[in-house]
């Protein structure tokens, strides 16, 4: 266990590199059960779910071998188990991408419950019922028990624009025999990522970056090298970051991130971040005074978020801090989990003016000045807004929990420092 203990109200500077994505860098782990031969990703973040994946994949005998500058090297040519560790898949969410890819492979998984992120119910409803129309037979208890006799393709809608779901079953069909088209399939951008690599496998795969796939299967899959793309959620973190200490941050994105990155810069821009691209970097300079655009009349604005390409869920917590260092009063509306709002309490306690209306709602009116507090981290992206709450905060702040957080950032207080934070990690029993 460890916490982190922070001296806010120093700008911050510099130039910041973003990691690998989080929510690609899981499924890709996992999309190497779908073949024999050598897979090899490269900007694999070396978080702490990513590490617990890698154990997994170990655990099933798959040929782990971590290599230098963010890469790593996988074969799954002899799997020597079928069955999943129950103390490792009650550390990630992404286990449940076990699923899919074993199912096809090997005919046969016994999946423990996966664990992760308490954010409200996480149902796995939508995996069992696409993976059920391609054939994979399920039987749940304390346990989910997978099997499957042939894979053939069919046509699935899904109940819900589930990005694990929509990752679990275009997995599995990219072996199935026949056709797969998949109706509401979530598009978001490690999805896309996910196809691409499956593609440079050798899927057959159109439609990504839309809501409907279709994934014509194959005999096999082949190994592959694929890079993955920026961290989209990190890189409005630290934009967050730059926007409330007063400081000033350059991230380098890519290409795709200017893409990637649209629905974030509006709702960013409308708390009144400074946020200017140049060429492919974001500058984010944080030396004006927030002020949040209203709506037409002068009515309070709302911040909502939603599947791809809506604001994601995943940068309400983050943005919901941006905006009690903003002046005005707006609104957010949390439509995806009913316990993502839950730490509101603890940045109250801190000063800022906030009213819960229910669970998916809170109204804030800024800027309110924080002071330092001591506090307990719920989530990975409730722990960061924390962390960006106490580097705006005057006096000292001490997180606990602090190794949730390093599950969806890696080296977060390093990071911190280079840019000039007062930041210190602690460990404690």
């Amino acid at each position: 266990m460890s916490r982190l203990r922070i001296t806010g109200l120093t700008p911050l500077r510099g130039t910041l590199i973003p990691s690998g994505n989080k929510n690609a860098a899981l499924p890709m782990l996992a999309a190497c059960l779908l073949t024999d031969q050598t897979i090899t990703l490269r900007n694999v973040p070396m978080i702490e779910d990513v590490r617990v994946m890698l154990d997994l994949l170990a655990s099933l005998g798959v040929d782990v071998s971590p290599l230098a500058d963010h890469s790593v090297t996988l074969r799954a040519k002899s799997l020597s188990t079928r069955e999943l560790t129950p103390e490792l898949c009650r550390r990630v969410r992404g286990a449940i991408l076990f699923a899919g890819p074993l199912a096809a492979r090997l005919g046969e998984v016994i999946l423990p419950p996966p664990g992760g992120d308490v954010i409200g119910r996480r149902r796995v409803d939508t995996h069992f019922a696409g993976l059920q129309q391609l054939g994979i037979h399920i039987q749940a208890s304390d346990h989910y028990h997978l099997r499957r006799k042939s894979l053939r393709g069919a046509d699935i809608l899904l109940d819900e624009a589930s990005v694990t779901a929509t990752e679990n079953v275009m997995m599995a069909a990219a072996l199935a025999d026949g056709t797969t088209r998949i109706d509401n399939a979530a598009c978001e951008p490690h999805v896309q990522d996910l196809g691409r690599m499956l593609v440079e496998m050798g899927a057959r795969i159109e439609g990504l970056g839309t809501n409907r796939l279709i994934i014509t299967g194959v005999d096999a899959l082949h190994g592959c090298e694929y890079e993955i793309q920026p961290d989209h959620i990190e890189i409005g973190s630290f934009a967050a970051v730059a926007a409330v200490t007063g400081g000033e941050i350059r991230i380098p994105c890519g290409t795709t991130m200017t893409t990637h990155l649209g629905m974030t810069e509006r709702v960013f821009k409308r708390l009144g971040v400074n946020w200017l691209w140049e060429g492919t970097d974001l500058v984010v300079d944080g030396h004006t005074a927030l002020q949040i655009e209203s709506d037409l009349g002068a009515a309070i604005p709302k911040v909502e978020d939603g599947p791809w390409p809506a604001f994601p869920s995943d940068l309400m917590s983050v943005a919901l801090v941006v905006a009690t260092q903003a002046h005005g009063t707006i609104l957010f509306f949390e439509k995806m989990f009913e316990s993502r709002m839950f730490f509101v309490d603890q940045l109250i306690s801190m000063g800022a003016r906030i009213v819960q209306c229910d669970p998916h709602r809170v109204l804030i009116s800024g800027p309110a000045p924080l002071h330092g507090f001591r506090m307990a981290t719920p989530d990975i992206r409730a722990g960061m807004a924390l962390v960006i709450a106490a580097l705006s905060a005057k006096g000292e702040s001490v997180i606990e929990n602090a190794d949730i957080i390093d599950r969806g950032y890696e080296s977060i207080e390093e990071r911190l420092l280079a840019l000039g934070a007062n930041v210190k990690r602690e460990n404690h029993s």
